[in-house]
């Protein structure tokens, strides 16, 4: 069973620059990431884009739709920002039917060290592949549907909406 990877940027594969104080895209750290966990999955990594979710727009959300559904693969992971990732997950559930789909991010880059990332891309490794069709936010060990879910802004984590 292979999965499909798709990179849209957000804070996981933001770098940081020195001089500046300011963070950036370079590349993705998918491979390393997966390489470091020690995955022995069959995967396919696709960058699509490297922008922070703020500036996300329907026309980005249109590209990640239609990679998603051109993909072979039925199971689908897409490294996302935060900020928008359930705004993401609410248009990919009306658009890619026939899918698992499971969106996750990190609020730490991983080149801090100190990530989250790492840790949320193993949860969406195994919720890939255990959940049934549909669309999913994946952060912090747990899974939300697509229609229930938010980042709550005070406390930096996804909940539940009701």
């Amino acid at each position: 069973m292979a999965i499909r990877i798709l990179v849209t940027g957000g804070t996981f594969d933001k770098e940081y620059n020195e001089i500046t104080g300011e963070l950036f895209f370079k590349d993705t750290h998918l491979s390393e990431m997966l390489k470091l966990g020690r995955c022995r999955m069959e995967v396919d990594i696709r960058t699509l884009m490297m922008i922070d979710s703020l500036e996300m727009t329907e026309q980005d959300r249109a590209v990640i739709a239609d990679n998603c559904n051109r993909a072979d693969e039925s199971k689908i992971i897409i490294t996302h920002g935060t900020d928008t990732m359930a705004d993401t997950a609410r248009y990919l559930a009306d658009k890619v039917p026939g899918k698992t789909i499971v969106i996750t991010g990190a609020m730490i880059p991983y080149k801090f060290g100190s990530s989250d990332g790492l840790f949320n891309l193993g949860s969406a490794m195994a919720f890939v592949q255990t959940l049934p069709h549909g669309v999913y936010v994946a952060m912090n060990g747990k899974y939300f549907n697509w229609d229930n879910v938010r980042k709550n802004r005070k406390t930096g984590q996804f909940e539940e909406l009701v």
